[in-house]
């Protein structure tokens, strides 16, 4: 009977301490929270999303550009094209400081104007104007149009490009250093187209092309007006009929704006007969014997007479202003 009472109570010892084991090794989770900071990196809790209230903007990455600036309008795009338009490049270009041009450096400079111009300017070539006695202002002055866009030349354009205000200048300068060859005026033109040059047209208010370009074609350098004198008579017409016919390449220039309104007053035959006459106008030297309705008298040389004009001959008008 002890025995028995003895074995049971060996029974509850071992299922007790297996109890108390068990115990041990899973404890009960702590209600209280630990009041100790964990060295365990925490993971970052997500913030809760707000809904926001009734008719406010919603921030998203869909209209978060409305808050960047606005793009620039076509009325200031406009406005910064026009200040670096044309206009703009030709008055920067004219305020570059330069000296008066050396013609002797411009030879040099002047190299690869040769080929369309001929090496003195005088072009062999009539769809080529004669630069040779052209004035150094003018050639200046159409050069930065070139280089500016002012004026329209898909040749001259990529010619003037590299060139510098000061180039421009030499260049001018050895080619108004140059003796233009005057070419010859036909018989039949040389009353009308010298009428025109020296008189105009007052009925049909058309200014005389002396009033600008002077009595002997020379032009006027201060006023920026060129020189006419020896000019082919077929590029003459081809400017003188694309001003009549509307042609803009030379641009807003205002010197440009002067020929298109005298132009549009020409008739065919008046722009064929002007433009032959200056072909052949040059300024006659002392005891040379000219022909010719528009004709001035050559002084006689010294102790001698004029003689007589031979008939057909070219008319080759003289003036007393100045000497070629």
């Amino acid at each position: 009977m002890r025995f028995r009472q003895a074995l049971a109570l060996v029974a509850v010892l071992i299922v007790s301490g297996m109890a108390s084991a068990q115990m041990v090794a899973n404890p009960p989770a702590s209600k209280t929270p630990s009041r100790t900071t964990s060295s365990k990196t925490l993971a970052p809790k997500t913030p809760r999303e707000v809904n926001p209230p009734s008719g406010a903007p919603v921030k998203t990455p869909m209209n978060a550009t409305a808050a960047s600036p606005a793009a620039p309008s076509s009325s200031a795009s406009t406005q910064s094209s026009a200040k670096s338009g044309p206009a703009a490049e030709l008055a920067k270009l004219e305020a570059v400081p330069t000296k008066p041009g050396d013609a002797t450096v411009g030879q040099t400079k002047a190299g690869a104007c040769a080929a369309c111009h001929g090496m003195d300017g005088n072009s062999s070539d009539a769809q080529y104007p004669k630069l040779a006695g052209q004035n150094e202002s003018y050639i200046v002055r159409q050069l930065m149009n070139f280089k500016s866009g002012s004026r329209t030349n898909a040749i001259m354009q990529g010619m003037a490009a590299p060139l510098t205000p000061q180039d421009m200048h030499d260049i001018g300068a050895y080619f108004a250093s140059q003796k233009v060859v005057p070419g010859v005026t036909d018989d039949a033109l040389a009353g009308p187209g010298g009428k025109l040059f020296r008189e105009g047209n007052p009925e049909r208010q058309i200014p005389a092309c002396m009033s600008c370009h002077g009595p002997d074609g020379h032009g006027n350098p201060g006023a920026v007006y060129p020189q006419l004198a020896g000019q082919h008579a077929d590029y003459v017409q081809k400017q003188l009929q694309g001003w009549h016919d509307g042609d803009n390449s030379w641009g807003n220039d205002p010197h440009a704006q002067i020929m298109p309104a005298i132009a549009q007053r020409l008739t065919k035959d008046d722009i064929v007969a002007v433009a032959s006459y200056v072909e052949g106008l040059h300024t006659a030297k002392p005891g040379e014997q000219v022909s010719g309705p528009e004709a001035a008298p050559a002084k006689a040389p010294a102790g001698g007479s004029s003689a007589p004009a031979k008939a057909g001959s070219a008319a080759q008008p003289a003036s007393s202003s100045s000497k070629d």
